[in-house]
């Protein structure tokens, strides 16, 4: 039984180095950056012109969202695209001297669930901040097309799904080939023929067997916006909802890097926060010793504490959460980098926790154990790294 399957998927017609942006989640606090984008597109039908970044989110999206579903039409009647009908692509996305390989192609969202105990086939990796859906939903509910910039993840260590297309790309037909605007890379693209696709298809079927677990797919990048599309699927299930357009790449990618992210915590008592986390460990953790380093007005040391999750960032964070209830005023800040924590944390009532990072290879084993991770657990790459908008697909 397939669990991938093609698309008919729209292409402009020519302009790509105009027409592909970064996701809309990148970028948050630089609105120059999106303001370079809109001088680089001009007036070129581009994908800027149909999705909203969230930099310029607001209370009250409505004439903005108006606008995107309009031009989405407008689109379409234009001619601005060509489909092509039953389609996977295989994509190699060039960024900082590595290729990321991947193909896109449809998931069915009957079966991905993002709560956080799922058992289904495709699972968030992070927690979903349900609030940070209804603006999301709104943009998308009533659009006539959709643009991934979502990533899935697959175990795959034997490479035997993707990999295997890199010595056979040239006998495929060329999809696009272009340079990626603003620091973003190059990305080429070549459409599958049928036989490769029911080849890919028979290969995930195969990452299945044996596995007493059946999650096939962790979401890797967009988590809310496929818990969007879930979402409006809901509100109206007809045929062409019920699918998303997604790439899949495998975890074992030599590109895909995993980076921690760390935590500062303000406007608390160190010596309480490190003495209550002991203490709360020591009674509930039922596993081994976590190691955490922590720096707190200057003065660095390092704890053990009993784990109360697979990772120590799910133990660490599971305790956040816990002792926020009590202590209202504190405030958490997500950091990449070590020496930005120790520069944060030099300040009267700052702690801020340094720990080992997750590999790649733990990630499908602790979603497993635990369920989706604590939300800020890990980055994967740079944000001129993250996925642009390229391909789209009908959805009404």
């Amino acid at each position: 039984m397939s669990h991938f399957f093609p698309a008919d998927i729209l292409l402009p017609k020519e302009d790509f180095e105009k027409w592909a942006v970064v996701a809309c989640d990148q970028y948050t606090s630089e609105p120059e950056y999106w303001d370079d984008v809109e001088r680089i597109v001009g007036d070129s039908p581009s994908a800027l012109n149909i999705i909203l970044p969230e930099v310029f989110l607001k209370k009250d999206n409505s004439r903005r969202i108006e606008k995107i579903n309009k031009t989405m039409e407008q689109y379409i009647e234009d001619g601005v695209f060509e489909e092509h009908k039953n389609s996977m692509i295989y994509v190699e996305r060039r960024a900082h001297g590595t290729i990321r390989k991947g193909i896109v192609g449809l998931v069915d969202l009957e079966e991905y669930d993002y709560s956080r105990d799922s058992h289904a086939l495709i699972r968030a990796t992070e927690a979903t901040v349900v609030d940070r859906l209804p603006p999301r939903i709104e943009i998308r509910k009533n659009a006539s097309l959709e643009m991934p910039h979502i990533l899935l993840l697959i175990d795959d260590p034997d490479r035997s799904v993707i990999e295997p297309l890199k010595n056979k790309k040239y006998d495929y037909t060329e999809a696009y080939s272009f340079e990626l605007m603003k620091r973003g890379g190059g990305i080429k693209g070549w459409f599958l023929d049928e036989k490769t696709i029911k080849d890919v298809q028979d290969a995930l079927d195969r990452l299945l067997e044996g596995r007493g677990d059946k999650m096939l797919f962790a979401v890797g990048d967009g988590n809310h916006s496929l818990a969007t599309a879930k979402e409006c699927y809901n509100l109206n299930k007809n045929p062409l909802s019920r699918y998303a357009l997604v790439e899949v790449v495998n975890i074992h990618d030599e590109s895909i890097q995993f980076e921690p992210i760390y935590r500062v915590l303000f406007n608390i008592d160190p010596l309480d926060f490190i003495r209550s986390f002991e203490e709360y460990t020591e009674e509930n953790g039922e596993g081994g010793f976590q190691r955490f380093n922590f720096i707190a007005q200057g003065a660095a040391g390092s704890i053990n504490v009993r784990s109360t999750a697979k990772l120590p960032i799910g133990t660490l964070q599971h305790f956040i959460d816990i002792y926020a209830e009590t202590h209202p005023k504190m405030t958490v800040d997500y950091i990449h980098g070590a020496d930005v924590v120790a520069n944060l944390s030099k300040t009267k009532g700052t702690l801020g926790f340094i720990f080992d990072g997750m590999s790649k290879a733990e990630l499908f084993p602790a979603i497993r154990a635990d369920g989706s991770l604590p939300r800020k657990t890990f980055s994967m790459g740079h944000a001129e790294d993250k996925r642009f908008y390229i391909e789209a697909r009908k959805i009404k």
